[in-house]
């Protein structure tokens, strides 16, 4: 006899109740790691003025009295200028003598013609070229200061005092940070979730999601363009597939093309991007595939045009004016041209759905197509089109997260709000507001 394990079957009261335990030990933990904060930070501060008390200057260290620097300033300032005074001094040169004979030798100025001195070269003094020349020769050393004479610098002492060596606290090994508890209870809230509702949609419970209008219409476009007699056209957006858009929009064109294969209607879907192309293909072949219809497959209608932007767009204008599809999609990434593209679809007369999580172009594709997915309704649209239930699960269980998140805002909002005003404010409203928020951060 086999037992088999099955869990309860609410387990809304466990997990709130395990959500409150695990929020109140991260209260507690955050509040004790205060005190221990302070007790380690005095710690730290005795440390630190002791090490400074301890530290001492070196008696010889010590620099010299303002009095004894100013007597050796006088004594080099004298020295300096009496140096200074006998290098200012010009030499002394002596004067040859001239004899008798060599006086009445030379000429007075009144006999020298007036003409000869203006004409004849100036010859210089033999006495004055003799002294210049001795002044010239004269070596360097005889007339700067002795070295000797210059006054011995006096040597000050800086004492240095070395810098306060901080107290090293070894924290030891730590697996876990408190601070981030927050983010550990949020990720295992929406894990319980997920799973929660995941078993439940296993075993075939009908969980409830809202009505997507766009994605409703869907089968009922392609039905209208098997009536009309013409194509599909599906765009999946203008990036490469690292988009998170752009997969939202592939996993879309699956199912649209297992209707178009069910009701035999040509599918158009010319692509801004060479790997988008090959996925795409291997999408529609599969999804042909699983409906049995292999030869309807058309691997030339999924083509690359250009990863030009308007070039794209031109191109695609050119194929609705051309094949003029009875229905036309727009699932993903799309910026400038998606009014040109939707414009261009509805003068051909074609329903047109759309979807994109850019904020900018959502007015654009409300104004010109019949039906837009908003936002997260994209990403939501294969778990609503595939019923699946991993990703139904998946999709209810971050809703949950997302309505307790709101929550959480909105309690935080109030509490704030009443312990700033006059009467919350020292009430049992402030230490909430404080312990809610120091949850939070």
């Amino acid at each position: 006899m086999s037992v088999v394990w099955r869990p309860p079957r609410k387990l809304l009261p466990v997990l709130a109740l395990f959500l409150c335990l695990v929020s109140t030990m991260v209260l507690v933990a955050q509040q004790e790691e205060i005190p221990a904060a302070t007790a380690i930070q005095s710690e730290m501060t005795e440390i630190t003025e002791e090490v400074v008390g301890d530290d001492s200057v070196a008696p010889d260290e010590v620099p010299p009295s303002t009095q004894e620097t100013a007597v050796a300033d006088e004594q080099s300032g004298e020295s300096l200028s009496s140096s200074d005074a006998a290098a200012s001094e010009p030499p002394v040169q002596a004067i040859p003598e001239i004899s008798e004979s060599q006086a009445d030798a030379v000429p007075s100025a009144a006999q020298i013609e007036p003409a000869a001195t203006a004409d004849a070269p100036v010859v210089p003094d033999a006495g004055a070229a003799a002294v210049a020349a001795d002044a010239v020769n004269k070596p360097v050393s005889e007339t700067s200061v002795d070295e000797s004479e210059k006054p011995a610098d006096t040597a000050v002492a800086v004492a240095v005092a070395e810098p306060t060596k901080e107290p090293v606290v070894d924290a030891g090994q730590q697996y876990f940070d408190m601070k981030r508890a927050n983010v550990l209870v949020v990720i295992l809230t929406l894990m319980a979730f997920v799973s929660y509702y995941t078993f439940h949609a296993q075993r075939g419970k009908e969980l409830f999601i809202r009505r997507i209008s766009g994605l409703s219409a869907l089968e009922d476009a392609v039905g209208r363009a098997t009536e009309m007699g013409r194509g599909v056209l599906y765009i999946p957006g203008i990036m490469d597939m690292d988009d998170i858009q752009t997969i939202a929009g592939v996993t879309i064109m699956g199912h649209v093309a297992k209707k178009t294969a069910e009701y035999d209607t040509p599918l158009f879907a010319p692509m801004t991007r060479s790997f988008v192309m090959s996925v795409a293909q291997e999408i529609v072949k599969q999804s042909y595939l699983e409906k049995g219809r292999p030869d309807a497959y058309r691997p030339d209608r999924i083509n690359y045009l250009t990863d030009d932007q308007f070039g794209y767009v031109a191109g695609v204008g050119g194929i609705m004016m051309r094949e003029k599809p009875a229905a036309c999609f727009y699932l993903g990434t799309f910026y400038a041209e998606s009014l040109i593209l939707a414009e261009t679809g509805n003068a051909v007369g074609a329903i047109q759905i759309a979807g994109t999580a850019e904020p900018s172009q959502i007015p654009f594709f409300v104004a010109a197509c019949d039906y837009t997915l908003i936002g997260e309704e994209l990403f939501a649209a294969s778990a609503y089109l595939s019923k699946n239930p991993k990703e139904v699960g998946s999709l209810k269980g971050q809703d949950i997260i997302k309505l307790l998140i709101i929550a959480v805002m909105i309690i935080g909002t109030l509490l704030v709000t009443i312990a700033k005003t006059e009467y919350g404010a020292g009430t049992v409203f402030a230490s909430l507001a404080e312990n809610f928020m120091r949850l939070l951060k």
